[in-house]
């Protein structure tokens, strides 16, 4: 039998600088935007999660796209 992926959901993650820690050492924060749309492309996860990211206090250092799907036979 053959097993197909079904999205089920996505969470857009930007990682973002909030300054340096006692060590020296850069200090990384989480935003997570969850209920995605599965089915919404990458470039537009990546403009909005830009403008977003223009919004914010603290310099973006990456955006993550993180997908879950269930796996199911025919």
């Amino acid at each position: 039998m053959a097993v197909n992926k079904v999205p089920t959901s996505s969470v857009l993650r930007l990682e973002l600088n909030v300054g340096i820690g006692d060590n020296g050492n850069p200090v990384y924060r989480t935003k997570s935007l969850n209920n995605v749309k599965p089915a919404a492309t990458d470039q537009d996860l990546f403009d909005v999660a830009a403008a977003i990211a223009d919004m914010q206090d603290y310099t973006l250092n990456g955006i993550s796209r993180v997908d879950s799907a269930q796996l199911a036979e025919d």
